[in-house]
């Protein structure tokens, strides 16, 4: 179903939120009968709750929606999103007190709301649906919901189905939509064209490895976008238990975070020249898998002493970050789900970064607070360089010990990012369990902030 705001009608029934703060004070202003029906309801306005107000003839005349108080809002995005769930299906229309960011998180998380994976089984198609509220770019809301759908859908998708050469078409369909240029090198022909680790890390898989690319824009900063395209993970020789093998169709989450950005970018018409490189590989095990113990030789000419199969996406991504820099864009960002460190120092819901840049890191916290889509900065930190520097190699790619895990991949990444401005974000790319907005499964993490913060932080 698209992700999109109902047509304003006549006939949309009101939406009123309020907060514990504002509640008596509506209720005041109500006649008898809505005041014994709200207060013989025990509404208190807390996060989520909904009321339906009767109308005529039994039907439902309108309803109310609660915002809870401060502190339940610091604890959770989307209220409204909840709510979505909970209505009969029709036509709505916000009347309350919201402006801003406010207002718009709001209608973004309805959107986001309407999103159903439903590729493999049926869903209901009926819902309440919401007019865009006055003051909201509906358009572009309707961009970005769209964009998190395609995030949403490509990580939900098992690998049996999103293999490389899928993700690759995938990758192209977004680019068709949009004029955007594209290529994709497969297989030998990534050695030929000097991307070994890519080819080494994916030559096990039955689908071959590739390097995608997609360029698009004439005008303005240029901006390339690395996405990991991990499209499963086994760990390689250094074989992952079954139960870190659940999840491993997610492992290609830059990716879909990355190309859920790219389109956005394009529907919106950002002034941007901009770069989309995705390696796509299956982690496979097989008589040519790469090796324990393997020193491999990068694009950029930096060897790596593989120390652990399971820390490939490292490696994948340090060809395409070399090629990347090669064209000396303005700003690189990666996107992968990266490391477990990760989680474990920031959990599921915030996305960790790093960069040099303090006007980035500042744009993009300030962009990340105000669309509700949280970041965390976290830091390259020099001292750990000697972490990754093993002796017999100029790398590794899994440095002993278990310390700083997500700092020392990071500062991996940085070796290939030739000088460039750069910024890498280590994220999950998937909700535990259903929130407002977020189903279980599949999710974008840091995008949004990204395309919010690019006005500032890509000033020509």
């Amino acid at each position: 179903m698209p992700l999109t705001f109902a047509p304003d009608t006549p006939d949309a029934l009101p939406l009123t939120l309020l907060s514990p703060e504002t509640l008596d004070g509506w209720i005041d202003t109500q006649e008898d009968a809505v005041k014994a029906w709200v207060l013989g309801n025990g509404f208190r306005a807390g996060s989520g709750k909904v009321l339906l107000l009767p109308g005529a003839h039994g039907a439902p005349g309108g309803a109310l929606i609660g915002l809870g108080d401060g502190s339940d809002r610091s604890r959770e995005r989307f209220a409204l999103a909840s709510a979505a769930g909970a209505l009969p299906e029709g036509d709505w229309r916000l009347d309350g007190t919201l402006s801003g960011a406010e207002l718009e998180e709001a209608a973004l998380g309805w959107l986001f709301a309407g999103y159903a994976f439903g590729r493999y089984r049926k869903k209901s198609g009926a819902r309440a649906r919401l007019v865009a509220p006055e003051g909201v770019d509906a358009a572009r809301l309707e961009a970005i919901a769209a964009g998190e759908a395609l995030v949403r859908d490509l990580i939900n998708t098992p690998a049996s189905d999103m293999g490389p050469s899928a993700l690759a078409a995938a990758a192209e369909a977004v680019a068709q939509g949009f004029g955007a240029s594209f290529r994709v090198v497969t297989g030998e022909e990534l050695l030929a064209q000097n991307f070994p680790m890519i080819h080494a890390v994916g030559r096990a898989a039955e689908d071959a490895p590739r390097l995608i690319e997609m360029t698009w824009g004439e005008e303005g900063p240029a901006l390339t976008l690395v996405g990991k395209g991990v499209c499963f993970d086994t760990g390689g020789l250094d074989i992952k238990p079954a139960a870190g093998m659940g999840l491993m169709k997610k492992d290609m989450g830059g990716a879909a975070n990355v190309l859920g950005l790219a389109r956005t970018i394009m529907a919106l018409g950002v002034k941007v020249r901009l770069r989309v490189l995705i390696p796509a590989v299956e982690n496979a095990i097989a008589g040519n898998a790469f090796r324990p113990g393997d020193i491999l030789t990068s694009r950029k000419g930096l060897t790596v002493e593989v120390n652990n199969t399971d820390a490939e996406g490292r490696l994948v991504l340090a060809d395409a970050l070399a090629y990347g820099a090669e064209g000396a864009p303005d700003l690189m960002i990666s996107m992968a789900t990266l490391t477990g460190a990760a989680r474990v120092a920031v959990g599921p819901d915030l996305a960790p970064f790093y960069s040099d840049d303090e006007g980035f890191a500042a744009g993009l916290a300030a962009a990340a607070q105000e669309v509700a889509d949280p970041v965390w900065r976290l830091p390259f930190w020099a001292p750990y360089e000697a972490m990754i520097e093993p002796g017999i190699a100029d790398l590794d790619n899994a440095p002993k010990g278990g310390f700083a895990g997500s700092i020392t991949a990071a500062l991996f990444l940085r070796r290939f990012a030739g000088g460039v401005n750069y910024a890498h974000f280590d994220i999950y790319g998937w909700q535990p369990s259903a929130a407002p907005g977020r189903p279980q499964g599949g999710v974008g993490q840091g995008w949004r902030a990204i395309l919010a913060a690019l006005p500032e932080v890509l000033k020509a």
